[in-house]
């Protein structure tokens, strides 16, 4: 009933305190990679994976914003988008690029990082679809915004067609499509993370195991996509706070937010990405 009585929020500029101590958090993490690096505890490989894995998050942190998220309003057909909560839904669609991407892991980078993305945005174009189904042949409702007069891309008045009392329905166009550019997004930046560990893990760990590099490659895969998702999740919550509730997509005023959440992101996965290369460093 929240979203019935709120007005529109737009962005929220990030304190300059909080953006210079970001800033320094980021450097000193990137700085540690390095001094890692520089003093032969880890190969250049580890120094390249931790700067993937910050640009992994980054693009996961900023592809959440694509997707249309409604909650519980969205349930009872009083606000676009689909009816659950950001974090879940966007580790959803990161979690099936990751897994396409760890699929076509054997044929390459580019080819992992394309089937990771094409992934993630399948997903949420099947999921978006799914919905509209739901809302015009289950509960009747057109699709239709209520942060736009005008859908940004086709153009469709929307006002016509949101019900009194609500802050619309459904999943207009717009936010159709945004969903799909956010799991492409999360899948491409997931699928990155997963990638880059999974080479650190293959470079470090048949010397730390004593063991050839096909040994080894099961707990690599392990290591690797346990940590990837776990770094999907962190940057999918942090997002969610910055969101605080629902949003229609990319025209969505809360939109404009992002930059604080490609910020903290940046920060979070390179923490994250040090911890998880670290585990192989030998002491």
């Amino acid at each position: 009933m929240s979203a019935i009585a709120s007005k529109p929020a737009g962005g929220a500029d990030m304190p300059t305190s909080a953006l210079i101590i970001a800033i320094i958090l980021l450097l000193v993490f990137v700085g540690a990679g390095y001094f890692l690096v520089m003093n032969g505890m880890i190969g250049m490989v580890g120094f390249e994976a931790l700067i993937g894995i910050i640009i992994g998050g980054v693009l996961i942190a900023f592809g959440v914003h694509f997707v249309p998220v409604g909650g519980a309003p969205a349930a009872m057909g009083q606000a676009p988008g689909i009816a659950t909560g950001v974090a879940m839904l966007a580790a959803g669609a990161g979690l099936a690029g990751v897994f396409g991407g760890a699929w076509a892991a054997p044929l390459g980078l580019w080819v992992a990082l394309a089937a990771g993305a094409v992934g993630g945005g399948l997903l949420m174009a099947i999921t978006c679809m799914m919905v509209n189904v739901t809302y015009v042949f289950a509960m009747g409702i057109p699709a239709a915004s209520g942060k736009v007069a005008k859908d940004p891309i086709t153009g469709d008045s929307q006002a016509e067609y949101k019900s009194q009392g609500t802050e619309g329905h459904g999943l207009p166009f717009i936010s159709y499509v945004g969903g799909v550019i956010g799991g492409v997004l999360g899948g491409l930046g997931g699928t990155l993370i997963y990638m880059q560990l999974l080479a650190v893990y293959e470079s470090a760990l048949p010397a730390m195991m004593n063991a050839s590099v096909d040994q080894i490659m099961p707990v690599a895969v392990s290591m690797a996509g346990i940590f990837a998702i776990g770094m999907f999740l962190v940057n999918a919550v942090l997002t969610a706070y910055n969101i605080t509730g629902t949003i229609e997509g990319p025209h969505d005023p809360k939109f404009k937010r992002f930059p604080r959440a490609v910020v903290a992101s940046a920060v979070a996965s390179a923490l994250c990405g040090l911890l998880a290369i670290l585990i192989v460093v030998p002491l």
